[in-house]
């Protein structure tokens, strides 16, 4: 038996599409059989009606038509999915080399570094805007984490709250996480 690579990657495609792209890939398929067995029955038959075979046929082109559509936009979704898994994968590789703060440089020396990506600057700005905010993100969790435990240590008899204002007293630049501060204060106090 041969061994068809465009049927393994169509597989491949449709497990890892949406699902409802995989559920609008299977009423055309119905219509197809259900058209088939009407043209079948009909050519069996003694005196066979040539407008419901005409009618029957045109409906299995347009099934056929449909069903190729919904082949097209699952690869194209899954060719979409694997380039921004690549570009962030290799963007954020970029990124943690080159330690720059202005994104509109990184973009740059990105494209210069890789320039089949070039067409794709719009898109890399906007992956590396949400990849240094991911990372800026990270940066002050793990400051808040040490700020926290020192300052936990020196207060361990207050209440919550009372530890959350002079923290922020003590730490401006974290009031917008008092969320996380709430949490991680509840958290090292089970401890």
């Amino acid at each position: 038996m041969p061994r068809s690579g465009r049927l393994r990657s169509f597989i491949k495609e449709y497990k890892e599409s949406p699902r409802f792209e995989k559920i609008s890939f299977i009423p055309p398929f119905l219509i197809l059989i259900v058209e088939f067995i009407l043209i079948e029955h009909e050519l069996t038959t003694e005196n066979p009606d040539i407008m419901v075979i005409e009618l029957t046929a045109i409906l299995l082109i347009i099934s056929i038509v449909e069903i190729v559509f919904v082949v097209q936009e699952m690869h194209q979704h899954y060719a979409r999915s694997n380039f921004d898994r690549t570009i962030t994968i290799r963007l954020d590789d970029f990124i943690r080399k080159n330690k720059k703060g202005n994104v509109q440089q990184l973009v740059a020396d990105f494209t210069e570094c890789n320039p089949e990506y070039y067409t794709h600057r719009n898109e890399i700005y906007h992956i590396a805007c949400q990849i240094m905010q991911s990372h800026k993100d990270e940066e002050i969790e793990k400051n808040i984490d040490e700020t926290l435990k020192s300052f936990l240590k020196k207060n361990k008899k207050k209440t919550v709250d009372d530890i959350i204002r002079e923290y922020i007293k003590k730490y401006p630049k974290h009031k917008k996480y008092k969320i996380e501060i709430y949490e991680k204060i509840c958290k090292y106090k089970k401890n």
